[in-house]
């Protein structure tokens, strides 16, 4: 916490704002837009908030500013809530560990690999799903047992978790297929319970207006940053660059595959597949694999980008404690008898993902606190008025202005969406969308400071009847 003290990036910045909004009684709502996603129409703001993210976090963080923000602070007080839920972690993890039929010593190794983190390190303390999904997939696989076993409320509390997983990370709607599969009353029981969590949040969509770009924005990007254009991407685009997506899918399920190695910082893999293998009678040991194979699959191959970019790294986190357990009973069975190997075992294991936390936490240090000092020292050059900013929730969060993201595609494309918005301010940084290379490197900018340039805006569309 004394690294992670501001939430650091988008993600983060979107889901505090919005849970300082909720704790003043104004709802799911965001006076910035930090995606086209969220500006359906022509309406000023605020705007419905969470039509691409899940909400779970933010109303965590929510519950802490309502009840500490004014010790706290805002983020102070959403962090501190999360920190709360994390609590939780080492804790399921120690269960975990004794459920998969480990020592009390191994058990105890587990809580603590899983309370370091490695790479997980940082985003047990941010303001953002980490948290919440690990507890909720750690609590999964516990009561999954039970369930197979045919305990009807141990079902029903299965499907709890997938169903309250699903408001932290949508692709834990698919926790809920093992229960169908189970085809008994106990499975039967969940996969309604985590339905009814799907059909509302559903309906709540459905009620503002499903965005009928949705599906486009997540499956069919050829550029990252066409996630953030006003025109949407296509499938007939998608497909008449083949074999270009292609390329990207096998890029992704490589990347993707690296990316679980290090969360598991390498050292625990053997284990895990020893653990696997020595443990696959368990319903809930195939349960995890079958999951975890699925989630890699689908976010490599049907949402590619995003899952590069952070999406199958969040969705690692309902996978990582119980992995951890899975991986020290792993490497215990295959140390019988060879008890100093053990502990060289363990304190190997140890060090590696102290030495991956460590890593963790001074790379979010210079990746996000490094940014976000240069932008505050920038504040002071910025005239009145709304903001123009690629990343419109750190601006917003920095600033306390409202303000909207920069269109992919130009402002040209955008400036008659913007008219009810009437931004003011253009701002620029050194990482920005192509479409303003030009302006960035040959316009006149009013101010600049550390490589953030501003310039005035207005929009050319016509702005009567605003």
């Amino acid at each position: 916490m004394l690294v992670v003290s501001q939430p650091g990036y988008t993600d983060a910045y979107y889901s505090t704002l919005v849970a300082e909004r909720v704790a003043m009684g104004q709802g799911l709502t965001a006076d910035f837009v930090w995606n086209f996603i969220e500006a359906q129409g022509s309406g000023d703001l605020p705007v419905p908030s969470h039509r691409f993210w899940m909400p779970l976090a933010t109303l965590i963080a929510a519950a802490g500013i309502r009840l500490a923000g004014g010790i706290f602070g805002t983020f102070g007080s959403a962090q501190l809530a999360i920190v709360a839920v994390s609590a939780a972690i080492p804790v399921l993890a120690y269960v975990a560990s004794r459920s998969l039929g480990g020592t009390h010593r191994a058990a105890m190794v587990t809580a603590t690999l899983v309370g370091l983190g490695g790479l997980f390190a940082p985003a047990w303390v941010s303001t953002d799903s980490f948290a919440p999904a690990a507890v909720l997939g750690t609590a999964f696989f516990l009561l999954f047992r039970r369930a197979a076993a045919g305990d009807v409320r141990a079902g029903a509390l299965a499907g709890l978790a997938v169903g309250v997983l699903y408001l932290a990370r949508a692709e834990g709607a698919l926790f809920g297929l093992p229960l169908l599969m189970l085809r008994t009353r106990a499975g039967f029981a969940g996969a309604a319970v985590a339905l009814a969590f799907g059909v509302g949040w559903q309906l709540r969509q459905a009620f503002l207006g499903l965005p009928p770009d949705l599906l486009a924005r997540a499956a069919f990007l050829d550029r990252y940053e066409d996630f953030f254009a006003v025109a949407p991407p296509t499938l007939e685009r998608h497909l008449a660059a083949w074999p270009e997506p292609a390329m990207r899918d096998l890029e992704a399920l490589v990347t993707n595959a690296i990316t679980f190695i290090l969360a598991f910082a390498l050292v625990l893999v053997p284990g895990l597949v020893a653990g696997t293998r020595a443990l696959w009678s368990r319903p809930e040991v195939r349960a995890y694999l079958s999951l975890a194979v699925t989630v890699y699959i689908v976010l490599s191959l049907a949402f590619t980008l995003h899952s590069t970019r952070g999406a199958y790294f969040h969705s690692l986190a309902a996978f990582f404690p119980f992995g951890v357990a899975l991986a020290v009973v792993g490497s215990a069975s295959l140390f019988v008898r060879r008890g100093d190997l053990a502990r060289i075992g363990a304190a190997g294991a140890l060090a590696g993902i102290a030495l991956v936390s460590w890593s963790a936490i001074a790379e979010w240090d210079r990746g996000f606190n490094g940014p976000y000092r240069v932008r505050l020292a920038a504040v002071s050059a910025l005239p009145a008025g709304r903001l123009l900013a690629m990343d419109a929730a750190a601006w917003r969060w920095i600033t306390g202005r409202e303000t909207v993201v920069t269109p992919a595609d130009g402002l040209d494309a955008a400036s008659c969406r913007l008219r009810r918005v009437d931004p003011r301010v253009l701002v620029l940084e050194p990482a920005h969308f192509s479409a303003y290379a030009d302006q960035y490197r040959a316009g006149a900018a009013r101010a600049e400071r550390d490589g953030i340039r501003v310039y005035d805006y207005r929009s050319p569309c016509e702005v009567a009847g605003r």
